[in-house]
């Protein structure tokens, strides 16, 4: 939670999950990035389906770099299976050009620490969407984040919370950031509805991802954070105009403030001693912001 906001440098605004005509999406990388561009994000990851059908994409958007506006190499990789016998979806943002195609007999779990040792920051990705079990985001042990919120998984499936998984991850001792994506695919209106502000020193895909990794960034949909710090037993924040402002935790724990137009609050930990809070600033129009999971 506190890492973003004691780090040296500035927000920049990115979405980290999306897709172009390199796999499933409509619309080429170099469109893509316009588009992401023009609508004022300063980073993207292109983040296309790692599969057979598509040649196992990494797709290259270094040519589309310019001032003011950075990429992530990435992909969605899959292997066999969930709990319920689902192909996994996992999110991996920093991998090389040249990381290698998926094995015949590797498993999900194999290719998520494949990723990670090939120096990645992976995510869970839209949990809800496909039902991920418990048992399933247990085994992904080496994950650094997961999704808190997948626009196109909203949009076309009513199924873009992740909030239940993570919380359940959290119990079981996961620590594991937040983020929040688009997963675009350019068929619907599936853009610019979720994503992640991170802290870095400056633009650059190599600043951007040791952010992730470290931890320094949250989650919104329009709401901004901008600042969190621990005052002794409290939790001090200032954040863009909101109606709610609130810490939870494990089980029903929660401390919240309530008001119209609210800029500040400061919140007790009490309830969370020992244990794990997080937090979630909410605006009028019902959009969210999410914090990194803080362990008391």
């Amino acid at each position: 939670m506190l890492a973003a906001f004691d780090a040296q440098g500035r927000f920049y605004k990115g979405n980290i999950h999306g897709h172009s005509n390199r796999s499933d999406g409509a619309l080429s990388p170099k469109e893509v990035c316009q588009r992401y561009k023009a609508a004022g994000y300063d980073f993207i990851a292109l983040t296309d389906h790692f599969l057979p059908v598509y040649d196992f994409p990494i797709t290259d958007t270094r040519v589309f770099r310019s001032e003011g506006f950075s990429t992530i190499l990435g992909a969605e990789v899959h292997a066999p299976e969930t709990e319920l016998g689902e192909m996994w979806h996992i999110l991996a943002v920093g991998l090389p050009i040249d990381f290698a195609q998926t094995g015949v007999n590797e498993t999900g779990v194999e290719l998520a620490k494949r990723c990670v040792e090939a120096g990645a920051f992976v995510a869970i990705a839209h949990p809800q969407w496909y039902q991920l079990s418990l048992a399933d985001g247990i085994s992904l042990g080496c994950a650094h984040a997961i999704e808190m919120y997948n626009h196109i998984s909203l949009v076309n499936a009513d199924r873009g919370d992740g909030t239940e998984l993570c919380d359940a991850l959290l119990n079981e001792g996961k620590r594991l950031g937040c983020i929040a994506v688009d997963d675009s695919h350019w068929k619907t209106d599936d853009a610019f509805g979720g994503w992640v502000m991170v802290k870095a020193e400056e633009n650059s895909d190599e600043a951007l991802l040791a952010a992730l990794k470290a931890g320094r960034y949250y989650a919104t949909q329009g709401p901004e954070i901008l600042h969190i710090a621990r005052d002794g037993d409290e939790i001090v924040i200032e954040c863009s105009p909101a109606t709610t402002i609130m810490l939870l935790g494990k089980a029903s724990a929660r401390v919240n403030v309530r008001g119209d137009g609210l800029t500040s609050a400061r919140l007790p930990l009490a309830k969370f001693s020992g244990d794990w809070c997080r937090l979630v600033v909410v605006d009028k129009g019902g959009k969210r912001a999410w914090s990194n999971p803080l362990w008391t």
